[in-house]
């Protein structure tokens, strides 16, 4: 597959644009690309572009040759509710989960949260979490971003849940085993150490039910994906493929 890039323009056959700055360093710089290669462009708006890159006078352009409608959405709206924890590991999760096919990830502080976040340093977080939504569309071959949202309390974030999502809290040790989904559901994620009593109590009170996955007590940087991607393969995307 030719190296994809994200521009947030308007993309049209048959005209030509200058590279954002990220993506003409990315392409020039780290790939070595020549002029004449070919590349795909997408704008999180659907579909994506074939192009080739050009270099008129040191500057990256692309020109825009055809549009494929081609969609890799998986066929579950899945919302990932995570708490909010230390920045590796958070990077991480964003990464996997758009990788996983996530429509929407919302991240808020718990009672048990390691981390903190002021209201400036949360905008700062929240901005490198999309550039990391954009560079796992690119890696992934989605061509659409996924929602991501950062709200500064657990309460709000229960309250983020789409409201006609089948909701779902993994609960070390409670719960029935996590079952095939179907349409939109919302997945629910505590800390390093869990969700406090009151916390689970909140969840409960707000629709959640408790589902467990396999008999080990998992990480919080386990424990979403692996019950995402056991929901894209029970009834997923991973199912329509035949994986």
């Amino acid at each position: 597959m030719p190296p994809r890039f994200y521009v947030d323009a308007t993309l049209t056959a048959g005209t030509s644009l200058p590279l954002p700055a990220d993506a003409a360093h990315h392409a020039r710089r780290v790939l070595r690309l020549g002029g004449g290669e070919s590349i795909v462009l997408f704008n999180g708006r659907g579909g994506e572009y074939v192009a080739r890159l050009a270099s008129p006078g040191g500057a990256a352009t692309a020109a825009i040759e055809s549009f494929d409608p081609v969609e890799r959405e998986s066929p579950l709206a899945l919302t990932l509710l995570q708490a909010l924890v230390t920045a590796e590991k958070l990077d991480w999760i964003v990464e996997k989960a758009v990788e996983l096919g996530v429509a929407r990830i919302v991240i808020a502080p718990t009672r048990r949260s390691v981390v903190r976040l002021d209201a400036d340093r949360a905008a700062k977080r929240l901005s490198h979490w999309r550039g990391i939504v954009r560079a796992a569309c690119c890696q992934c071959g989605r061509n659409r971003l996924p929602q991501i949202d950062y709200c500064s309390s657990y309460e709000a974030q229960l309250a983020a849940t789409p409201v006609d999502a089948h909701r779902l809290a993994l609960l070390p040790g409670v719960g029935e085993p996590l079952q095939a989904a179907a349409g939109a559901t919302a997945l629910l994620i505590g800390p390093e150490g869990g969700l406090t009593d009151d916390e689970v109590a909140l969840a409960l009170g707000a629709g959640f039910a408790p589902v467990r996955v396999g008999p080990r007590i998992l990480r919080t940087e386990t424990a979403g994906l692996a019950a995402l991607a056991a929901m894209q393969t029970l009834g997923g995307d991973f199912a329509s493929a035949g994986a």
